[in-house]
């Protein structure tokens, strides 16, 4: 008695630390939950430059607020984005607007001036080696008489002969937006937009940032649509998806976890009549959650709110270890004391601990943060539940304290009259049944481990995202090239080489355009190519500006003034200094740097066509130094050979729960695990039936099922020799809760929770079905005590 009495003094102790460290996390806002739903997913840490061309993909971003104000008239279009503009001026300090129209224009064009005779488009360049000088001279001449001959930047001498402006064009090609009246402007869908562009000050996935910038642009709509109530406004942006993943994340957690907790207040007095036992799981289950919140806060210093979505169903299963008990001791001697009536069950508790954490411990194994986190918070929150049953519940439960209530009355007998499973003709035929459904739910099973079909977020805002990057021509950040060397100008060279082989596919329409910064700092060599071109075909003694210059009327001093000045326009550009211009302002998200000791850039692709996946991956094929990244077909490549290792995982706990029970239960130990093993093929069958993919997220609820159905063998064999009546009490009361709490989890927006939890909403209610038939009675122990 005082051996016990000092254990629940300490783990009073203890749970006071753990009270007074989440007061200090919660209280001081030391704890923020994490939406980032990149976080959760593996680093690719055997390619460090390639995690890294990825994370600079999603960085560049993750801060930028597009917005589009669209009307069927260009003055409709502007009214509504000034007063769209006007409401968010007030708040630049979170959202800054970026610079619009012709004054960005012209400061990347005054940057770029020193360097223009270098500045040569492809189809000039092309011409250049092609054309005689005939060709020139007639059309610099269209360019100096026609009005049709096109766009002019600067002066006459400074590009005679249209090829810095040819280039200009060629870049302002790879975007649809052109400055239109100090605006943005793009068109498409029988509207016209203006382009807004802010830049968020604050991290996108910061639940303040959200909480402050949907109201904020919300409210900006509304003005726009007051100053022209036809408009339309289209808006895109990861903190607009950050946002929605953290109201959806706040209502699930809600959800699930009041609901869970509903269900068990009801289940609970509905078999005690007492609020006693409820209070007591309640303890139970809240410390196991404290502690939880503690212990993964000090190993990851931050907590996903996926993990608190997840965490939210642990109710349904840490509440298994204070039921077990409190039915043993409603069915108890009332004179037996309880901490004897502990010390008999606690063997039985510790293997349905071990077992539980073997499950929770197996999504540990996977490359997935957030599953770690997942795993790691659901594991130490059962052994927290579970010390907080063996350490106080012997304390405050007593015999005269509980009373058998509506629900334990009449559900207890119900386990005389279950079938029981054996070698006659009726068990037989019923197995046989239900192995050809499962072999028929089985064969219809399909596999997807196609990462987009975890896509949760609102099908509004994906619209949205679909018809901006349409309009706007967006290349994709999921895939692309990268390229490498070890220098700045090997990687120039290489994206030449590489843009040589997508050229062709431009043609063909696999792909719309692509962006590379080789588009606006040719390499050293091209460099160097192109102003030979330059010089032979047009500023030599016989090229072209000495014809053009007779045919004007114009004497050889001005030929000579003006080769000169078409030299000095040729500055030898270099990278860095490129950078530090307005013009590399939108690109500069395709440099990476130097990274572990080489120098890499990024090509990204327009308008591609995902039929086009295999010839663009081949067209970097014998290139060196150039990669063809699919960032989706990689994630869904390993969710896939992941899906599959953690199939042979699960069969390899089962054979680790086997051994681990043998010594206590030897002859009847495949009589605890058949129950979850039946309900494992038979979920497979139902998933099948349904029409479901299976993917990773049923294959780890499968994992996780076998840790709590095993409880659920272990609960019912362990006294089934005695009296079946109170294990089969528990057992029902732990797989009902444990049903609402997953049930609830499987009505969760995010597909991967879905997913999980459908799996064990079938798997558990099926272990509940099936458990009871696999039960001995004493004289059947009598007659084989070593193999049952």
């Amino acid at each position: 008695m005082n051996a016990q009495r000092r254990l629940a003094l300490v783990w009073a102790l203890i749970v006071c630390l753990l009270v007074g460290h989440n007061a200090w996390l919660w209280l001081g806002k030391r704890i923020v939950p994490g939406t980032d739903i990149l976080a959760l997913l593996p680093a690719d840490e055997r390619d460090p430059v390639l995690q890294q061309s990825f994370s600079h993909m999603v960085d560049s971003a993750q801060q930028r607020v597009v917005v589009l104000v669209g009307a069927a008239k260009w003055d409709e279009a502007v009214r509504a984005a000034h007063a769209y503009r006007s409401a968010l001026a007030p708040h630049a300090g979170l959202l800054a607007p970026d610079a619009p129209g012709e004054e960005a224009q012209a400061g990347w064009l005054a940057s770029l001036l020193p360097h223009a005779t270098l500045l040569v488009g492809g189809a000039d360049e092309g011409r250049l080696r092609e054309q005689p000088p005939r060709f020139w001279v007639d059309k610099a001449l269209a360019g100096l008489y026609s009005a049709f001959s096109g766009p002019r930047l600067g002066a006459f001498r400074d590009d005679p002969f249209g090829l810095f402006a040819g280039w200009a064009q060629e870049r302002a090609g790879e975007t649809p937006v052109r400055p239109r009246d100090g605006q943005l402007f793009v068109a498409g869908e029988g509207r016209e937009y203006v382009l807004l562009t802010y830049t968020l000050h604050e991290p996108a996935f910061s639940l303040a940032a959200q909480e402050a910038v949907v109201p904020l642009l919300e409210r900006a709509t509304l003005e726009a649509r007051r100053a022209v109530p036809a408009v339309e406004v289209i808006k895109a942006g990861v903190v607009l998806h950050a946002a929605a993943a953290g109201r959806q994340a706040s209502r699930e957690i809600r959800t699930i976890g009041v609901g869970s907790m509903i269900g068990i207040v009801l289940l609970t007095w509905l078999t005690f009549r007492s609020v006693k036992p409820i209070a007591l799981t309640l303890t139970a289950i809240g410390i196991g959650f404290l502690g939880a919140l503690s212990a993964c806060w000090l190993l990851f210093g931050q907590i996903h709110l996926l993990t608190l979505v997840f965490g939210a169903s642990l109710i349904g299963v840490a509440q298994d270890y204070g039921i077990y008990f409190l039915c043993h001791r409603l069915g108890a001697d009332r004179a037996l004391d309880s901490q004897r009536l502990m010390r008999r069950l606690l063997p039985g508790l510790g293997l349905t601990l071990l077992a539980a954490v073997i499950g929770y411990m197996g999504l540990a194994l996977t490359p997935f943060p957030g599953l770690r986190h997942m795993a790691v918070f659901s594991g130490l929150g059962l052994v927290f539940a579970w010390l907080t049953v063996v350490c106080w519940f012997p304390a405050l439960v007593h015999g005269r304290s509980l009373r058998s209530g509506w629900l334990a009355g009449r559900y207890r007998g119900m386990v005389a009259r279950w079938p029981r499973a054996s070698s006659g003709i009726v068990s037989l035929l019923v197995v046989a049944l239900l192995g050809g459904f499962a072999v028929l739910g089985c064969a219809r099973l399909q596999v997807n481990d196609d990462i987009r079909s975890l896509q949760s977020s609102p099908p509004e805002l994906v619209r949205d995202q679909i018809r901006l990057g349409k309009l706007l021509d967006a290349p994709s950040p999921v895939q692309y090239y990268l390229v490498r060397g070890a220098t700045s100008e090997d990687v120039l060279q290489r994206e030449e080489a590489l843009k040589r082989r997508l050229d062709p596919l431009v043609t063909q329409g696999d792909i719309a355009g692509y962006q590379a910064l080789s588009n606006w700092v040719p390499s050293s060599q091209a460099q160097a190519a192109r102003l030979k071109l330059v010089e032979d075909q047009l500023l030599g003694a016989h090229g072209a500006l000495a014809v053009l210059a007779q045919e004007i009327g114009e004497d050889p001093s001005w030929t000579a003034a003006t080769a000169t000045h078409l030299r000095a326009l040729a500055a030898p550009m270099t990278l860095n200094a490129f950078l530090q211009t307005p013009a590399s302002e939108p690109w500069r998200h395709l440099w990476l740097g130097e990274v572990e000791g080489v120098h890499a850039s990024i090509v990204g692709l327009r308008g591609m066509r995902y039929a086009s996946i295999p010839a663009l991956a081949q067209a970097a094929e014998g290139l060196e130094g150039v990669q063809w990244v699919d960032k989706v077909g990689g994630i869904s490549a390993l969710l896939g050979r992941y899906r599959a290792d953690m199939g042979w995982v699960v069969l390899g706990a089962y054979a680790v729960v086997f051994t681990v029970l043998l010594p206590r239960y030897r002859g009847r130990t495949w009589r605890v695990l058949a129950p979850t093993a039946a309900a494992t093929v038979l979920t497979l069958a139902l998933l099948g039936f349904a029409g479901q993919s299976l993917q990773l997220f049923h294959v780890l609820a499968l994992m996780l099922l076998l840790g709590v159905g095993v409880d659920y063998g272990i609960f019912l064999q362990e006294e089934s020799e005695h009296d079946a009546d109170a294990p089969w009490l528990a057992v029902g009361l732990s797989a009902a809760s444990t049903i609402l709490s997953f049930g609830l989890l499987a009505l969760s927006g995010t597909p991967a929770l879905q997913a999980f939890g459908l799996t064990m909403l079938a798997g558990t209610a099926l272990v509940w079905l099936v458990a009871p038939c696999f039960i001995v009675t004493k004289e059947e122990i009598d007659a084989s005590p070593v193999l049952v």
